[in-house]
């Protein structure tokens, strides 16, 4: 679990995050969403350690971020997977070799065993015979999934995932939704996942909160998230024609 107490962030004068409260858990799709600008990228940011937070406290399993000493920080990033929204992958890298390189980095494991443990993750979101593709030569979705696959190569307690439908056609938006939700429920991690797609929200919302200004204005699941009587988050959720057909 990630807990996030009274947590306040200013860039110079200006405050991007006022008195935030909430908690993530563990096994669950824990989503931030809210409009462009509205705080929560610079929340996810201040949670993987990113930003330093001006007030108030992140914890990592009851131990807070701001106590860990230099080993301990190194400690919990070998522990977070992270998907970036554009993939980050190294064009110059095959598929095996990204999906290696964190282990590369961080482990003492021989060549042969980060081969079989990245070989492992591949086929565990549905990728065989991409080894020694480059990413040039697949698709956006396919990409997507080798970085989930490098994102859980080293088998983290945490994984934060930022906008990972961005590009996305819907339908392989839908299959990167439930491979993610999948892998959260199969490792038992806590997932933060940052987005503002809502057909995400209403697949797999497990926990769903709604920053705006700056501020955590509402929160909730999948199951309440249409119904509320939030002013700001109806004109959120609601912003489009389509999403204003599921309040008919």
């Amino acid at each position: 679990m990630i807990e996030v107490r009274n947590v306040s962030k200013w860039f110079r004068e200006t405050q991007v995050l006022i008195n935030v409260s909430t908690a993530f858990e563990k096994g669950k799709n824990n989503l931030i969403i809210g409009r462009s600008g509205s705080g929560k990228t610079v929340l996810m940011k201040s949670i993987v350690g990113l930003f330093d937070v001006e007030q108030g406290e992140i914890l990592f399993d009851n131990v807070p971020l701001s106590s860990m000493d230099f080993n301990m920080r190194k400690t919990l990033r070998q522990e977070i997977g992270m998907l970036f929204q554009g993939g980050a992958l190294f064009d110059s890298m095959t598929v095996e070799e990204n999906v290696m390189f964190p282990s590369s980095m961080f482990t003492d494991m021989t060549d042969s065993e980060q081969r079989d443990r990245a070989n492992f993750c591949l086929k565990r979101v549905n990728l065989i015979n991409t080894n020694k593709l480059f990413p040039s030569e697949i698709s956006g979705g396919m990409k997507k999934r080798v970085a989930i696959a490098r994102a859980i190569v080293m088998n983290p307690k945490y994984l934060f995932c930022d906008e990972p439908n961005s590009g996305l056609d819907p339908l392989t938006s839908n299959l990167i939704d439930n491979l993610i939700s999948e892998i959260t429920q199969e490792y038992n991690m806590t997932t933060i996942i940052n987005t503002h797609d809502m057909n995400s929200v209403l697949e797999i919302g497990d926990k769903v909160a709604f920053i705006f200004e700056g501020k955590l204005w509402w929160e909730g699941d999948k199951n309440t998230i249409l119904k509320t009587d939030n002013k700001e988050l109806y004109d959120f959720v609601y912003a489009t024609e389509l999403t204003k057909l599921l309040r008919k």
